[in-house]
């Protein structure tokens, strides 16, 4: 019939594709990355196993066999046990619960403080600007390892003691990193049209600056993890970390140090425990900056290598 008219098909009319949101366009770009999300697989894996540790375990962390000390890896101990008859693999299990937990803690408290600090100074400016960063200055040319090796010593070693004062020596970074973005954003059009709609400073702050100034903020709190089980695997290793019967990677470190020559494997299975969190931790910071900011890569471009590639080949003829 409509051939027989002569009149052309009408189009149904097609709805506009809806746009992409920020964080779906983010993950998709996070999962291109190789190494982001190899990092982000073992991360997970080393959660669910510190908080499956009670029913994966199959013995007692503090349980003590002298009977069975320095035992190689069986099927009944898979890792081996230590010199006082414990289940190695096992106290890595417990150890992951108090080191991840250590982290993951240390990491939000920081971030935290120094959100809150950041965007005071700089979003108010002035003299109060620059009070805070002559303290923040002054807390930073302080070593932290001292300091927190001092107060631990002073005070005696306790696992919440030791996270309080790993945050008290760590937000300085994430203020200055704060302030630094709310200086350029609090110039912005948008701020001046809250201000003029009536908002509060505190609202301006947090609901405006501080949401458009996270990205680089969930950089810096995922590789803070990873520093933070240096510094607890460290002060556990000096043992002023946790003290028995909770375990650690660092404190499983400071009771292999006499074994070295004659059970090395007992320093190794937390040591390398230690190395996959940490580098696992900066691959995912490293995946979610190159996530959030597409402008930068995280490879190195093809026309760059081949510059390289011919200068090399110059150079050797």
């Amino acid at each position: 019939m409509i051939a027989q008219t002569g009149q052309m098909p009408v189009p149904e009319p097609t709805l506009p594709e809806r746009p992409e949101s920020l964080m779906r366009a983010a993950w998709r770009r996070f999962r291109r990355n190789p190494l982001a999300m190899g990092g982000l697989v073992v991360f997970v894996i080393f959660a669910i196993l510190a908080i499956l540790a009670p029913w994966i375990a199959p013995y007692n962390p503090a349980s003590i066999d002298l009977f069975n000390s320095d035992a190689p890896p069986s099927w009944q101990h898979l890792l081996g046990t230590d010199d006082s008859g414990r289940d190695i693999f096992t106290r890595i299990l417990y150890g992951s619960r108090v080191s991840m937990l250590v982290g993951v803690l240390v990491a939000i408290g920081s971030v935290l403080i120094g959100c809150i600090v950041g965007a005071v100074a700089g979003y108010f400016g002035g003299w109060l600007d620059t009070v805070l960063m002559r303290i923040i200055d002054v807390m930073l040319s302080l070593p932290a390892l001292f300091i927190n090796i001092l107060v631990l010593a002073i005070f005696g070693a306790s696992f919440y003691l030791m996270i309080l004062i790993l945050v008290l020596t760590s937000w300085m970074g994430v203020a200055r990193l704060v302030r630094g973005e709310f200086l350029q954003l609090r110039e912005m059009q948008y701020v001046e049209a809250a201000k003029a709609a009536g908002a509060s400073s505190v609202r301006i702050m947090f609901n405006h600056l501080l949401r458009n100034a996270t990205a680089p903020i969930i950089v810096n709190a995922t590789l803070m993890v990873g520093g933070a089980i240096l510094t607890e695997s460290a002060l556990s290793f000096l043992g002023l970390g946790v003290q028995p019967p909770q375990t650690s990677w660092g404190q499983m470190l400071n009771n292999a140090q006499e074994y070295m020559l004659t059970n090395p494997m007992l320093a190794v299975y937390p040591g390398v425990c230690i190395f996959l969190v940490v580098l696992s931790v900066n691959f995912i910071g490293d995946g979610i900056r190159d996530a959030l900011d597409p402008r930068q890569k995280a490879h190195i471009p093809k026309r760059r290598i081949a510059q390289w590639r011919d200068r090399f080949l110059k150079s050797s003829t």
